[in-house]
């Protein structure tokens, strides 16, 4: 694979945070426990974990319900194993690409830590509580001719429940098929989907199924905070932020406060209301008010002492679930995208305060893939990728530019006129020199002046047929790199990908996996 690296102030919208955390750590190390990107740091953060031995054990048992016994499972039971975690909402179909990448990043470092005396797994954390349908119910894929298509789960029900627990209906396999027309695997693909994605599946099951299919091979762990085990080990915690609510909220609200005086934007909004909870509750899961007395569950209303005992029902919100997922496993570094490393810059108050300790945040790694095609293109039109980061009319515009030059017609108009009026001039002087010769000049002049008007016409048909290749060249480059003015990691699913390059994909991506770049990279396959 050949490769290049883009910084990520190239990429837009990316936040001031972020970037700060990437390039300028010092700004940002007040909010987190260490830099991800300093190798020494991970490995101290992980000798420094200590995780309770029953505790363990419970996991253990836990996770052997939900993988079966494994080489990782066996590691993960030692008392000094640590684990390295990333995870993902449900998504349809895999969800975005970044998905796999996060995966490959953790399995990459707990392979780095492992070398270095200390054991560890990666775990892949099932996002399986979030209620939110509409943003994982659907993929993004592309055909040979990298054309968007999107791809929506049919017949579900939104019912404001767990996105895990969404039973599956029909599984819109012709819709996919033609999404990924002309691309040398789809065929396998769609096989990989067929396994996964079937009637009666739960949106969580078939996600997992898929993902560990894609991701065959590589010692994954896989956790679904759901399941009844996991939900009962990590009651406590959840009865002890019942307990804490208030103090809670007012180390957020003073973090939120101290980020917007460094000069970034809060991440996540915490109302005043808030209780960092939600009732999972006869299907549907309901955010929990908290009024400085009392908590509020729609039209319910709980003391502390009542939801301490509903413990195993509570579900933490976006920035309590990091911390509720570090408390049931032995984390050492957690691998996350640009989004919830800014939460983490707001949840470290939570994590000082309910566990005494923070992991390591690392940086995924991201990639944008091209193939055989578009990296002739960049070639020929003398692009980089950062050049496709804008809409593709303009992109557009660029090639053109580089195949016609913008002068030419111009040119040739004032060629014509020139040509035109020194014709006349001879004509005349011609004529005063000998009469005879009068008509000789006017067919030679005829003559000159069809070549120049048949060049002309031949120049703009080769115009055309540039403006439209432009065109056409600019609607592939942007389709694939830039979709809808998004990464590509960020838009079209994992699918599409290993429909173009095959299902093995992934285990040759590990290769490219660098633990000590921030930059994203552009990887020709």
């Amino acid at each position: 694979m050949e490769s290049s690296c883009v910084r990520h102030n190239l990429i837009p919208g990316t936040s001031k945070l972020f970037l700060d955390y990437l390039y300028h750590f010092d700004r940002v190390s007040s909010f987190y426990a260490g830099h991800g990107w300093d190798a020494e740091q991970v490995v101290e953060a992980a000798r420094a974990v200590q995780f309770p031995a029953e505790r363990r054990r419970k996991l253990v048992a836990a996770l052997r319900e939900q993988n079966g016994d494994s080489a990782a499972l066996a590691t993960l039971a030692q008392p000094e194993a640590v684990a390295v975690v990333t995870g993902q909402q449900v998504g349809f179909l895999s969800g975005p690409a970044y998905t796999v990448f996060k995966a490959l990043t953790a399995v990459k470092l707990a392979a780095h830590l492992t070398e270095q005396g200390i054991p560890a797994v990666p775990i892949f954390w099932l996002a399986t509580e979030d209620h939110d349908l509409a943003e994982v119910d659907h993929a993004w894929m592309f055909n040979s001719e990298a054309t968007p298509a999107k791809i929506s789960i049919a017949n579900t029900v939104v019912n404001g429940g767990p996105v895990g627990d969404v039973v599956l209906n029909e599984i819109p396999l012709a819709d996919l098929k033609a999404a990924l027309a002309g691309l040398p695997f789809a065929a396998e693909a769609i096989d990989a989907v067929k396994a996964a994605y079937q009637p009666g599946k739960t949106l969580g099951t078939a996600f997992r199924q898929l993902i560990e299919s894609i991701l065959r091979g590589l010692g994954l762990l896989y956790l679904d905070p759901l399941a009844p085990a996991i939900r009962e080990l990590g009651a406590p915690l959840l009865r002890d932020v019942v307990e804490r609510v208030p103090e809670l909220l007012d180390g957020l609200h003073r973090r939120n406060a101290e980020l917007e005086a460094a000069g970034y934007h809060t991440q996540v909004f915490v109302d005043k209301d808030s209780s960092l909870l939600f009732l999972l509750d006869q299907g549907r899961r309901t955010a929990i008010r908290w009024n400085g007395e009392k908590f509020q569950a729609r039209d319910r209303t709980y003391s502390g002492q009542d939801l301490q005992a509903l413990a195993t029902q509570l579900s933490p919100n976006a920035l309590l679930r990091p911390v509720m997922q570090d408390y049931l496993l032995p984390t050492a570094s957690y691998v996350g995208g640009p989004a919830e490393i800014a939460y983490f810059a707001q949840g470290q108050v939570l994590y000082e305060n309910l566990l005494g300790r923070m992991p390591v945040i690392y940086p995924r790694n991201g990639f944008t893939l091209l193939d055989a095609r578009a990296a002739k293109l960049l070639d020929r039109h003398g692009l980089r990728v950062p050049d496709l980061f804008d809409y593709e009319e303009k992109v557009k515009s660029r090639l053109a530019a580089k195949l016609v030059p913008e002068d030419l017609s111009a040119k040739l108009t004032a060629a014509e006129s020139t040509v035109s009026d020194a014709l006349a001039w001879l004509q005349t002087d011609l004529s005063r020199f000998d009469p005879t010769l009068e008509a000789a000049v006017k067919k030679s002049s005829a003559k000159v002046q069809y070549q120049l008007a048949k060049l002309s016409k031949k120049t703009a048909r080769e115009t055309l047929r540039r403006d439209e290749r432009a065109s056409k060249d600019a609607a592939y480059l942007t389709n694939l790199i830039y979709p809808h003015r998004r990464l590509q990691e960020r838009f079209y699913s994992i699918l599409p990908f290993l429909a173009q390059h095959g299902l093995d994909l992934p285990q040759r991506l590990l290769g490219q996996v660098q633990l000590s770049c921030p930059d994203h990279m552009v990887r020709t396959v």
